[in-house]
């Protein structure tokens, strides 16, 4: 498969997430929605794995590698769908935007990545700034959608982490495989705070939830992972988080039509200066690099 091709789909699937996981959740409770879905994810990302003949990996740096994703998956995801009871869909895509700036943070203290310009960092506050407004507007939606926020910036810090800490085991898997012990980490932890939150299995679930938390498990947990996985392999981690850029307005342009969520100018604006400052933030150092090559001749 080409990397263009693993992005768009990347692109699609998150894009698509942020509501589904609001769906699976509503009636259900977050807990049992995520750990049903990660449940069956893990489940199928192992059979698919066995049909191409990509059986786990044992070796130390690849059981390293499972573990990078595992707890990334597992912190992030969780709190993911926390935030999700607080805030409107469309906003976990748009404050996940961020990841760039916070991967490029991270990959600069341990992958020894690209040092921090000024227009790179004239990027991040613009950005930040945009955050800001999300998160002014966040009282102005209910008392609890700060927490949302809030959950949602932890999340980004967790996910990020775990993509640079991956990228720096370099453990040369598939990415299937990859997906595959990751989910199989991960779901464990998932059980053991179903249990522990003392959530049980609901009598109903309506086809809605039904349908979305079987969307997440094989789109969003094994196709989209895998898809996630292979870009990370091929291109450096930074560029991987630009995937971000798409997906918000995507998101929030679902979240409205399909949920009725709100659209306000404040969201309009805030989420614009996060785009525009990520853009800022990739767009400078190719600027610095041509200037660079330019300078050299």
């Amino acid at each position: 498969m080409s990397v263009p091709s693993a992005y768009l789909g990347v692109i699609i699937i998150w894009s698509t997430t942020p509501l589904a996981i609001l769906w699976s959740s509503e009636e259900v409770g977050f807990v049992f929605g995520l750990t049903s879905r990660m449940l069956i994810g893990a489940l199928l990302a192992l059979i698919v794995a066995a049909l191409l003949g990509s059986g786990l990996v044992w070796k130390r740096r690849a059981l390293r590698a499972y573990m990078a994703a595992g707890l990334g998956i597992y912190g992030g995801m969780i709190s993911v769908y926390w935030s999700a009871q607080f805030i409107p869909s469309g906003w976990i895509s748009v404050i996940f935007g961020i990841s760039p700036i916070v991967t490029a943070l991270m990959a600069r203290l341990w992958l020894d990545g690209e040092h921090i310009t000024r227009s790179r960092l004239f990027g991040m506050l613009i950005g930040l700034s945009g955050l800001a407004i999300m998160f002014s507007t966040s009282f102005t939606l209910s008392a609890e959608a700060v927490f949302g926020v809030v959950g949602m910036l932890i999340s980004v810090s967790i996910h990020c982490a775990s993509a640079v800490w991956i990228k720096r085991i370099n453990a040369e898997i598939p990415a299937i495989v990859m997906t595959s012990g990751g989910l199989l980490f991960a779901a464990p932890l998932f059980l053991i705070t179903w249990l522990i939150s003392g959530a049980s299995i609901p009598a109903e679930i309506s086809m809605r939830s039904l349908g979305s938390i079987a969307y997440l498990a094989l789109l969003g947990s094994v196709l989209g992972f895998a898809l996630y996985y292979y870009v990370l392999s091929k291109v450096d981690a930074t560029r991987v988080a630009l995937l971000t850029l798409i997906t918000p307005i995507c998101a929030l342009a679902l979240g409205n039509m399909l949920n009725n969520e709100p659209l306000t100018f404040e969201i309009i604006v805030g989420s614009l200066l996060i785009l525009s400052g990520l853009a800022t933030f990739e767009l400078s150092s190719k600027v610095e690099r041509i200037r660079a090559r330019f300078l050299r001749y």
